[in-house]
C-alpha cells in the first residue's frame, strides 16, 4: 500500500485501510490507473527486450556459427579422455589407473574416493608418516589434480553460457589452460608416486596394499591431452573470430519470427481454402442427391399415372 496519497500527498497511517483518501476522497488504488498501466507496459517491454537479448546471446554463443557448433562438439569430446587411463601404477598387490573408471580391473578414481572418504584419517596418517612427500601423498595429489582438470574443463563449457554477453571472452581459454596444466601435474604426480614406490618393498595406499610398485604414463593420456588442446584451440579461434552485435541478433530473431508467422499464415490460408473446397464439394454432393431423389419420385409418380 502507498505511504502517501498520490493525489494530495497526505501521509497514510496504518489505520487508513479505506481505498479512498480521507483528505481528498480520491480512490488510491485506481488513481491515474491509465498512466500506471502504460508505465507497466513500458517496463514489461523493457524486461522482454532484456530477456530476448539474453536468449539471443546464449543461442549465439552455443550454436550461432559453424565455428561455435564445432566448439560445442570439441568441448564435450574431452569427456572421453577422462575415462581412459592417463597413468598406471602397477604392483604385486593392488594396481591403480589414473582414470574415472578402469577397464582392466585396476583401482580407479571411484575406488580411491570410496576408500578416501571412507577413512580420511588413515590417508592423513600415511601421508604424515612419509612427511607429506612420499608415494601416498603424490598418488592422492594425482587423483585430486585429475578431478581439478575435469572440473576446469566443465567450468570452461559453462562459461560459454555465463559469459554469453561477451562473445569474445578469453575466460574459457584460461580455464582450458588450467585444465591442461592440472592434467600434466596429475600425471607427473602419479608417475612420481610410482617412482617412490620402487624405493619401498611394500606400503599401504590407504587401505590398499602396494608391493613392488612402479608407474608409467598410459596411452589414454595422449588421447586426453590432444582433446584438451583441441578444446583450447577452438576457444581461441572463437575469441578471435568476428562476433555479431545485439542489434544484429535481434534483427535475425525478428526475421525468423516473421518468416515463421508468414509460414503459419500460408498454412492457415491453405487450410481455409481446403475447408471451403470441402464444403463446396459436400454441398454439390448434397444437391446431387436431392436431384436424384426428386427424379426418382417423379419417375414413381409417372408410373402410378
Amino acid at each position: 500500500m502507498a505511504s502517501t496519497c498520490p493525489n494530495c500527498g497526505k501521509k497514510l497511517r496504518i489505520w487508513d485501510v479505506k481505498a479512498e483518501c480521507s483528505s481528498c476522497g480520491v480512490s488510491i488504488p485506481n488513481y491515474n490507473w491509465q498512466a500506471r498501466l502504460e508505465e507497466d507496459n513500458i517496463k514489461a517491454e523493457k524486461q522482454f527486450a532484456v530477456f530476448n537479448r539474453t536468449m539471443n546471446r546464449i543461442a549465439y554463443s552455443i550454436y550461432g556459427t559453424k565455428l561455435r557448433i564445432v566448439r560445442l562438439i570439441l568441448t564435450f569430446l574431452p569427456a572421453i579422455g577422462f575415462i581412459l587411463p592417463w597413468a598406471t601404477l602397477k604392483s604385486d598387490g593392488e594396481s591403480f589407473d589414473l582414470s574415472i573408471i578402469s577397464f582392466s580391473g585396476k583401482k580407479s578414481l571411484i575406488d580411491f574416493f570410496s576408500s578416501f572418504f571412507g577413512d580420511i584419517n588413515l590417508y592423513i596418517t600415511n601421508m604424515k608418516f612419509e612427511g607429506f612427500g612420499g608415494a601416498v601423498t603424490l598418488g592422492v595429489a594425482g587423483y585430486i589434480l585429475f578431478v581439478l582438470s575435469a572440473l576446469f574443463i566443465v567450468i570452461a563449457f559453462f562459461l560459454n553460457i555465463i559469459m554469453c554477453k561477451k562473445p569474445k571472452t578469453k575466460s574459457t581459454i584460461v580455464f582450458d589452460a588450467l585444465s591442461v596444466a592440472a592434467s600434466v601435474a596429475a600425471v607427473v604426480c602419479f608417475v612420481m608416486s610410482g617412482s617412490l614406490a620402487q624405493q619401498f618393498t611394500a606400503f599401504n595406499f590407504g587401505d590398499f596394499p602396494v608391493i613392488n610398485g612402479g608407474a608409467s604414463v598410459s596411452w589414454g593420456y595422449f588421447v586426453a591431452i590432444v582433446l584438451l588442446f583441441a578444446a583450447t584451440g577452438i576457444n581461441i579461434a572463437v575469441a578471435k573470430a568476428p562476433a555479431k552485435s545485439d542489434e544484429t541478433l535481434e534483427e535475425e530473431r525478428l526475421a525468423r519470427k516473421a518468416k515463421k508467422e508468414e509460414k503459419e499464415r500460408q498454412k492457415q490460408i491453405e487450410r481455409e481454402k481446403a475447408n471451403a473446397e470441402a464444403e463446396k464439394a459436400a454441398a454439390e454432393e448434397e444437391a446431387k442427391k436431392v436431384e436424384e431423389a426428386k427424379a426418382k419420385l417423379a419417375a414413381r409418380a409417372k408410373k402410378k399415372q
